[in-house]
């Protein structure tokens, strides 16, 4: 059975296509992409159909990421069949739970901040760099890639534990 993990920003052009894209890399690397499905999503659809921020692609390809990416508006039917929906920010988190039909479908919504635990307690938010420069695309990968070694622990242990 598949695990089914949905990264969700504003427009789905920035931040959650990069973390979508170093979140299979980690999947990949470690094995397990047969078993994990890792796809993102916007709380809006201003850029539906788009390809990614060209800063967003630029900063991927200089550390060795892939994207093949559409942004698109997340749906709440969704839900049913996603595992885990991962907020970028804490507004994020609030429309994705506000959008939830039951509490348990709101229970899958995590922030993606959460799962590094260097910052426990601190600002679980991942800044959006859209109007920015290059250097906020970068401190957006790195606080990615931080979160996403903690982000797999979790859904290895999830996966693992469907399998017992």
């Amino acid at each position: 059975m598949t695990y089914r993990v949905c990264f969700v920003c504003t427009g789905n052009i920035c931040r959650s296509p990069m973390a979508e894209a170093v979140f299979r890399a980690r999947v990949e690397d470690a094995g397990l992409g047969h078993l994990v499905e890792a796809d993102s999503a916007g709380t809006g659809g201003w850029h539906e159909g788009e390809g990614a921020d060209p800063r967003t692609e630029a900063v991927l390809a200089d550390h060795g990421y892939d994207l093949d990416h559409a942004a698109r508006q997340f749906q709440q039917s969704w839900f049913s069949r996603l595992d885990l929906v991962v907020a970028l920010d804490a507004g994020h988190l609030r429309a994705l739970r506000r959008l939830a039909p039951t509490e348990r479908d709101a229970a899958k919504v995590r922030l993606l901040r959460s799962y590094d635990p260097a910052v426990a307690g601190g600002d679980l938010d991942v800044p959006d760099p859209y109007y920015g420069g290059r250097d906020g695309f970068e401190e957006c990968l790195e606080m990615v890639e931080a979160a996403s070694t903690g982000l797999l622990a979790a859904v290895r242990e999830q996966v693992e534990g469907r399998a017992a």
